[in-house]
């Protein structure tokens, strides 16, 4: 005996599929297409404000680079251009110098020996004696002003002046029993130069060769 088959059965209660629709009028759609458009502008108000900000962050930041480097350069350049000004300077001062030190030799080329004689004679009361070397043009005024000097110092002892021809004007030697002094303008000139070398190297500027 075969089974019969079951009967498919509907849900035909219409008043509670009525109830779970709901009908959606015009105004309500037209609202929610108002709010969804809304919504929209503005998401993409903030989109663009987040673009144009992060647009002008980079900008500023380029410009900060920029204006970082350019600053950096000038730096720079105002820092070689204040070591090269600082030689010249220095280099044309020592070069006045020693124009002026050869104008006053030539005119006076006994003055710097005598300035040397007067000095070191307050210091040899019990020396037996005093040699004066220089140039032999400057014998006599060199004996003069030692002369001179003598009779204002405890100075008691020989004079001995020699003429050198080897020895520059304004140039000298004074020798006695323990000791001596040398002018030399042309070791003053090369410890000026060195001392000008040193004053430049310690304020970072290069002195060029043959200055």
């Amino acid at each position: 005996m075969s089974a019969s088959p079951a009967r498919f059965t509907f849900d035909l209660d219409m008043a509670r599929t009525q109830r779970k629709t709901r009908v959606v009028g015009e105004d309500e759609i037209a609202q929610m297409l108002a709010d969804a458009r809304r919504a929209g502008y503005e998401e993409g108000v903030a989109a663009g404000r987040a673009s144009v900000e992060a647009k002008a962050a980079d900008g500023l930041a380029k410009a900060a680079e920029k204006l970082a480097n350019n600053a950096a350069v000038m730096t720079e350049t105002l820092f070689q251009a204040r070591k090269a000004h600082l030689e010249e300077a220095v280099q044309l001062s020592a070069s006045i110098a020693r124009k002026l030190a050869a104008h006053l030799i030539a005119r006076q080329p006994q003055a710097e020996m005598a300035a040397l004689i007067s000095e070191c004679m307050a210091s040899l009361d019990h020396a037996p004696h005093l040699v004066i070397r220089c140039h032999p043009d400057l014998c006599g005024p060199m004996r003069a002003a030692a002369e001179e000097r003598m009779k204002s110092s405890g100075f008691a002892g020989r004079l001995v002046v020699m003429g050198d021809p080897d020895i520059r004007l304004g140039d000298g030697r004074l020798e006695w029993a323990d000791g001596g002094l040398v002018r030399d303008i042309n070791a003053i000139s090369n410890d000026i130069n060195s001392r000008i070398g040193a004053y430049l190297a310690a304020r970072g500027v290069e002195q060029q060769k043959g200055d």
